[in-house]
């Protein structure tokens, strides 16, 4: 079966429910992975999709989200649906803010503060594409790199889901992090993305906003992946466990999901059992359209808790 882009949109089609703990509610399916637990950019769009069906994006009152900061709290269930609660802090005339929680087998498993914009006129300033970058026509695809590839842990299940079976076409550079570390131990990478497919509609959504929580879903795939470079180590690797612990996301310009985009990356720190990195997300001709800061745990053979 051909990849498809509707993994994605599966996991990002939300349905209202009855609020028990804050003013809304929204139930949504975490999509399958080959790890014991839920992959966590499901939640991370799943919660943008929740607040975002809260703020009215359009008229006199409309705003766009700017930011979101998250905590990743328990493993979540794969398959598994997830209350989220909309607590609706603020609505001011420029800003409104935005509670999530979700909700999992009666327990926190995720919460996260988002916040929402009308925007107005000011000044205008971003940081730089990386240059001398090669193109995505230029490299592998993860299916192509991996054909002839096996070892570590890799099972034909997680080989395939690393293949095509993350809505996104991921082309690395300098090289792949799955079997071996491509590329030596540099604590910088960058990770071209495009959808497999066009992107479905998704019910309560404009395009714009389907978009927007693309960019939350894809992010958390390779954002450890710098980190995972500095220490040596592979995704492969036996013992090797990670887990997302907390996310920050800042969405700058409006982005349309139908082109590559270039996410550009940096380990900031690496100590104490976590990683720390800086992704940003640029058009192919430059534009800035999104930053995203994550750390993570990462555990390595032989390491203790």
């Amino acid at each position: 079966m051909a990849p498809t882009s509707a993994i994605f949109t599966d996991a990002v089609t939300l349905k209202e429910s009855e609020a028990e703990v804050f003013d809304v509610a929204f139930t949504a399916t975490t999509q399958p992975c080959p790890w014991p637990k839920a992959y966590g950019g499901d939640m991370v769009a799943q919660a943008v999709v929740a607040a975002v069906r809260t703020v009215p994006s359009a008229g006199p009152d409309g705003k766009a989200l700017h930011s979101m900061h998250s905590y990743f709290m328990r493993p979540v269930d794969i398959g598994a649906e997830v209350r989220y609660e909309v607590e609706l802090l603020r609505d001011g005339r420029g800003y409104s803010t935005r509670q999530v929680r979700a909700f999992q087998n009666g327990k926190v498993v995720y919460v996260c503060l988002a916040s929402f914009a009308a925007g107005e006129v000011g000044g205008s300033f971003q940081a730089e594409l990386p240059a001398g970058l090669p193109g995505p026509v230029d490299l592998p695809t993860s299916a192509a790199y991996l054909a002839e590839r096996t070892g570590g842990t890799m099972t034909q299940t997680s080989k395939a889901y690393w293949s095509g079976g993350r809505s996104f076409d991921m082309r690395h550079v300098p090289g792949p992090v799955y079997l071996t570390v491509e590329g030596g131990h540099t604590p910088h990478q960058a990770v071209w993305v495009k959808p497999y497919d066009t992107l479905r509609p998704v019910e309560g959504l404009t395009d714009e906003q389907r978009d927007l929580a693309a960019l939350a879903y894809v992010c958390d795939y390779t954002i450890l992946e710098p980190a995972l470079r500095v220490l040596g180590l592979a995704w492969a690797d036996e013992g090797l466990v990670t887990a997302s612990l907390d996310h920050a996301m800042w969405f700058h310009r409006p982005v349309r999901m139908d082109d590559w985009l270039l996410y550009a990356q940096e380990a900031v720190s690496v100590e104490a059992g976590r990683g720390s990195g800086l992704g940003r997300f640029f058009t192919p001709e430059g534009t800035l359209v999104a930053t995203v800061v994550q750390e993570g745990m990462i555990r390595a053979a032989g390491a203790t808790s």
